[in-house]
């Protein structure tokens, strides 16, 4: 097996790992029951894995645009193609999970609000303070919404743009590909012209023989006659 095969191996196994991970933490998110910063902590190792997941992807497109036969390079950056729609869904779910998350915790600390407004007037003090801190809390979960949609919004407009090349990068391809079958069918064609050709100057050869054998037989005739 070429070196390069063994990368692309290599890679492959490297997307599967990393998509099942990704997954993996999707479902923590999805279940996370809080606090904010378990959340952060997950979104920050979840980015991470998107990350080398979207490197490894991005490798196997430069394997597959510098692979030397065509079928081959060919059906590998369709794989690509098929691995970037797949990580254009994973980042929509992980998405989807941060929000559900957020919500929940959102609407826990709300909850919780409400309910420390039912305590007894001995816990006044203790209870203006939780409120406060609850406030805070919400705001920081809004906060963190918004810079983790930003941030999603922005990686899934990379994500596009890089499937846009990858569709041209596709359509130049199959364009090579048909000017090369119609080269070949050219050469076809003239291949069996000249062979044609060939055939007609060896009949054309041989007619000659014989002509000049008749006349070389009509000379000899002729001087045959004269002399006797």
């Amino acid at each position: 097996m070429s070196e390069s095969n063994h990368l692309i191996d290599v890679l492959r196994q490297e997307i599967v790992n990393h998509n099942l991970l990704v997954k993996a933490l999707i479902q923590d998110i999805s279940t996370c029951p809080g606090p904010l910063e378990v959340l952060n902590e997950l979104n920050s190792e979840g980015r991470s894995k998107i990350s080398a997941l979207r490197k490894h992807i991005e490798e196997l497109e430069n394997l597959a645009k510098e692979h030397e036969r065509e079928p081959e390079r060919i059906l590998l950056l369709k794989e690509v193609e098929s691995h970037r729609n797949q990580l254009s869904s994973t980042l929509k779910a992980f998405r989807k999970a941060n929000v559900s998350c957020m919500f929940y915790i959102d609407k826990s600390s709300r909850g919780e609000l409400l309910n420390e407004e039912n305590e007894k007037n001995a816990l006044r003090h203790r209870q203006k303070r939780d409120k406060e801190s609850l406030v805070k809390a919400s705001s920081n979960v809004t906060e963190q919404l918004l810079s983790i949609s930003r941030h999603l919004a922005d990686t899934t407009q990379r994500s596009s743009d890089t499937l846009e090349t990858l569709v041209n990068s596709s359509t130049n391809v199959r364009g090579t590909q048909n000017e090369l079958e119609t080269t070949g069918s050219v050469i076809n064609q003239s291949g069996k012209l000249l062979a044609k050709y060939g055939r007609r100057e060896f009949t054309d050869k041989v007619l000659l023989l014989f002509a000049f054998a008749f006349f070389l037989a009509c000379v000899l005739y002729i001087v045959q006659k004269r002399l006797f």
